[in-house]
């Protein structure tokens, strides 16, 4: 029996576990991928106060100051958690984890396009990462779909190693901040199709070779030639494990001024929580108050 299971390890739950050991609870941050998160997906951090780096060094800083107070870092994806009232039971395949308290920073994961072909391609043309996939496209020409500030982000990012960069929006205007909207406008191979939504990847001889897309107002179907296709159309929370009734209509989990959830002892911190602003900041925040306070718990 530990005092706090932490299940996610990007920047809510690596900062939950540094608050909560320096308070001397003994802790346990579970994740199937790296820690960080999707810091490890992000080119450049610039709106984290005082700390101008690139994602993963801010992650592996993170993940580094969190173990050094004494958590444990234990890979594993959780299937199902049970409530017993003074513990929980958190499990990972066959094996188990009892802890008095369990914090949930899953995060969020890309949602997809739904459309023919897409399924099939991931990883071969298709991806959810330029981060890790822009340097197979050097010299070529890619689409990234969305108009938000990830979307932005990622067009910019790759508008330096490939040869051109299409931008795919289904409205009139960009949703990005407009500071990102200002870098991109100096990058020349950007180009943006407007009104236009996705409608099927096109294959030729089992590769990528364009990108059907629908007008928004007249329904007529165009192709946009391209080798590789980056989708940054929204999020969906990593909530598909959870049975208890703690989640919003959406599936963010709801929770009270401690990141406290509606189950007593379970709490949640981060992007997978129902919030307004979903930034590297904000989970950091979450977590720091949800680690202080059940460790608070525990004394």
């Amino acid at each position: 029996m530990i005092d706090l299971l932490i299940v996610g390890a990007g920047p809510a739950g690596l900062t939950a576990a540094l608050y909560a050991t320096r308070a001397g609870a003994s802790v346990i941050v579970l994740d199937g991928g790296a820690p960080g998160g999707k810091l490890n997906l992000t080119a450049e951090i610039e709106n984290y106060p005082g700390a101008k780096m690139k994602g993963p060094e801010l992650a592996y800083s993170m993940y580094e100051q969190c173990l050094s107070f004494g958590a444990k870092y234990e890979y594993g994806e959780v299937t199902h958690m049970k409530d017993l009232g003074d513990h929980k039971v958190v499990y990972v395949g066959e094996k188990t984890y009892e802890a008095k308290y369990v914090l949930i920073a899953t995060g969020t994961k890309e949602r997809k396009m739904e459309i023919p072909h897409e399924e099939e391609m991931t990883g071969r043309g298709v991806s959810y990462c330029a981060v890790c996939d822009g340097p197979f496209f050097k010299g070529k020409i890619v689409t990234v779909v969305g108009g938000g500030n990830s979307a932005i982000e990622e067009a910019i990012y790759l508008s330096d190693i490939v040869e051109k960069v299409n931008i795919v929006v289904r409205r009139d205007v960009l949703r990005a901040d407009q500071y990102l909207i200002d870098k991109m406008t100096t990058r020349e191979n950007i180009e943006m199709h407007y009104l236009k939504k996705p409608y099927e990847v096109e294959v030729t001889d089992n590769k990528v070779s364009g990108l059907i897309v629908e007008d928004s107002q007249t329904g007529e179907l165009s192709t946009i030639p391209t080798q590789g296709i980056f989708p940054f159309i929204g999020l969906d929370p990593i909530t598909d494990f959870i049975d208890l009734d703690i989640k919003n209509e959406k599936g963010y989990i709801k929770v009270d001024q401690n990141q406290e959830t509606p189950v007593k002892g379970i709490f949640a911190a981060g992007d997978v929580t129902a919030k307004q602003l979903r930034q590297v900041i904000t989970a950091a925040n979450d977590g720091a108050v949800a680690g202080q306070y059940i460790a608070s718990l525990i004394k």
